[in-house]
């Protein structure tokens, strides 16, 4: 969506269910978030100082958490730029389409978990930032 800004990107506390062996959070399908699931991944043993992310999409909607560790997620919508710091597996980042991610300064061990409207489609993507602020201003 060619229209999003950073103020559509918002931070959700999932249900936590707390016992004394442990917890547990579950996300259900367009329950705990505004999309069907189509695809699930997640990013681990990232090298220190490197970066992933880099890049947008035209319709793809993500929720964003940090599973273990902690790494920050910067959101750029070719005007503003606001940065995320996950660190709770029980909060995450609801990233509607048409905004600049950058996933930067992981921690060691961390894994980033991100749950995705669509499955992987090489065409939804943006990965020059020139091209996106060029989508973005059409």
């Amino acid at each position: 969506m060619k229209s999003s800004t950073i103020k559509d990107c918002r931070v959700i506390s999932l249900p936590k269910n707390h016992t004394k062996k442990g917890n547990i959070t579950a996300i259900n399908n367009s329950k705990e978030i505004p999309f069907g699931i189509k695809r699930i991944y997640y990013l681990y043993d990232v090298p220190g100082g490197e970066e992933r992310g880099g890049h947008a999409h035209k319709e793809l909607q993500q929720l964003i958490i940090s599973a273990s560790g902690s790494f920050e997620l910067k959101i750029d919508d070719g005007e503003e730029i606001k940065s995320f710091h996950l660190n709770r597996p029980y909060e995450a980042v609801l990233m509607p389409p048409g905004l600049w991610r950058e996933l930067i300064n992981f921690s060691s061990g961390s894994v980033c978990l991100v749950l995705a409207s669509h499955e992987y489609s090489e065409t939804d993507y943006i990965r020059d930032y020139n091209e996106f602020v060029k989508y973005k201003s059409k």
